[in-house]
């Protein structure tokens, strides 16, 4: 993956001239060489050398498109110097290896026409795959650390020549939650400067253990606009809530049946922290806008979801220490005719829990140190039937309509030269946050006072392994406050999370 820039034909100027040099010696060429690349260098670090982009010539692609290739190296046609069109080489080089259809990329900066001055011609090698199917199997943590999941996937990179990736997966969660997903991304559709993307998948999850259902989906998915800022996503999907304990309570029984997502989602996002797993300086915001019931259908669920989450992380020039600052919080609620006296849809709703890392967690609000997955917020009992072995003392957590989190995190060094070269290090935290109900007029019930006074909390310290993969936690939490129906324990917690 080389930028290389071939001087064989320059002469005096850096692109353009003749050469006319009579034979010489290998040395003396080595020597006639040296001295105009270090001529070069000088003038580059004296100021700008203009140069312009002549044409750019694309070598080795057998399946994939011209276009495809070209669309990638726009960045070339408003060069100036020199300077910038090294640095433009490197970014076309990037982008080109990013989309993961060649094994190699060199480009080298050759010079213009003779009759051209000051112009530059832009050589681009690929290598195609030379093994375009692949595949990969392991054990991962989902977001919400319901529990730990094995997953397999098969990918086949540019089968019709449009830098298209097409992929298959499976997953199948230890819970009983299963997925089966097929999708297909390309990097330019119909002139478009955006990548679309577009997945069909049937997904099912056991909540069970927590709110007494199971929910199925079947739907397709369509990424519609996505820049590293900006990404705008239209979700279909028919969806089946179920519960075959026949033991939910009433909320939770007045929700089951079929009903139809069709939902757009837009997300503006930015991070600037130097790492997702260890953050020692930056910040990161995130905003997330979701409206559903773009269908006539009467069992087209309609609601509004708006989530955020900002983050700042302050170094403090000691043991590579920092302090690591989050906020987060989310909303939702139906809209249409009586809005204010119905529910919201259960899936929709914010739990907030789980045996991940709140540091990781980018997003909204989910997770709560020392807290079960959705092990806390509005409660009901359970349906009381007459089996033996059923539990009298049961809840159905119902998730809430408004949710808010709030961490603090101080991370350092351990005063041991393994464990810094390993990057373990060790953490002191806090975080606190809550949820709560507003439809069906519960909004009237609720204050700024009510809601702070119920807000849980807990402090801890703990032990992190960063790994490229994942980040693994080992930290003693203490709870500072819960509620009678939340689930949570003071003692060690382990947790693997993964960035988000």
């Amino acid at each position: 993956n080389d930028v290389e820039y071939d001087d064989e034909d320059a002469k005096g100027e850096v692109f353009g001239e003749p050469n006319h040099l009579k034979p010489q010696s290998r040395e003396a060429q080595f020597r006639s060489e040296k001295l105009k690349m270090d001529s070069l260098l000088q003038r580059m670090q004296s100021g700008p050398v203009s140069v312009r982009v002549h044409d750019v010539i694309i070598k080795g692609n057998t399946k994939t498109k011209d276009h495809v290739i070209e669309a990638e190296t726009e960045v070339l046609n408003n060069v100036g110097s020199m300077q910038e069109l090294l640095k433009a080489s490197q970014i076309v080089n990037l982008r080109l290896q990013a989309l993961e259809i060649f094994d190699s990329v060199k480009i080298t900066l050759d010079s213009g026409p003779p009759e051209l001055p000051g112009t530059a011609n832009v050589i681009i090698e690929v290598v195609e795959t030379a093994s375009p199917l692949s595949g990969q199997i392991g054990a991962y943590t989902k977001a919400e650390a319901r529990s730990s999941t094995v997953e397999g996937s098969l990918k086949y990179k540019n089968f019709f020549g449009y830098g298209d990736l097409w992929d298959g997966s499976l997953a199948y969660g230890y819970d009983h939650s299963a997925e089966l997903s097929a999708g297909v991304f390309l990097p330019r559709f119909k002139g478009l400067v955006t990548p679309v993307t577009a997945r069909a998948y049937l997904l099912s999850q056991d909540w069970l253990k927590f709110s007494s259902y199971k929910e199925r989906s079947m739907g397709l998915s369509l990424g519609l606009f996505s820049t590293p800022y900006h990404d705008l996503a239209y979700n279909l999907a028919w969806r089946t809530l179920t519960d075959p304990s026949q033991m939910s309570s009433r909320s939770i029984r007045r929700q089951l049946g079929h009903n139809l997502l069709s939902s757009l989602k837009y997300t503006f996002k930015f991070d600037r922290r130097n790492s997702t797993m260890r953050p020692t300086r930056g910040y990161a915001f995130v905003s997330t806008t979701q409206i559903g019931g773009l269908t006539p259908d009467s069992r087209s669920l309609r609601f509004l979801r708006q989530e955020f989450d900002l983050r700042y992380v302050v170094p403090l020039g000691f043991y590579h220490a920092a302090l690591n600052f989050g906020v987060s919080g989310g909303v939702v609620f139906p809209w249409g005719n009586g809005f204010s006296s119905r529910p919201s849809s259960l899936p929709e709703r914010f739990f907030l829990g789980g045996n991940i890392s709140p540091v990781c967690a980018l997003g909204g609000p989910t997770a709560l140190w020392g807290f079960k997955t959705r092990g806390l917020g509005p409660t009901e009992p359970k349906r009381q039937v007459n089996n033996e072995n059923a539990d009298p003392s049961g809840v159905d957590f119902l998730g809430g309509d408004l949710a808010v989190t709030a961490l603090a995190d101080l991370s350092f060094d351990l005063p041991f030269r393994w464990f810094r070269e390993k990057g373990i290090h060790a953490h002191v935290f806090a975080c606190a946050g809550n949820v709560a109900k507003l439809t069906e007029n519960e909004y009237r019930n609720i204050s700024v006072q009510k809601f702070v006074e119920s807000l849980r909390s807990s402090v801890g310290v703990g032990l992190v392994v960063p790994t490229s993969l994942f980040r693994m936690e080992l930290n003693y939490c203490y709870i500072l406050k819960k509620l009678d129906h939340d689930r949570a324990k003071t003692g060690v917690w382990l947790t693997f999370s993964a960035a988000s």
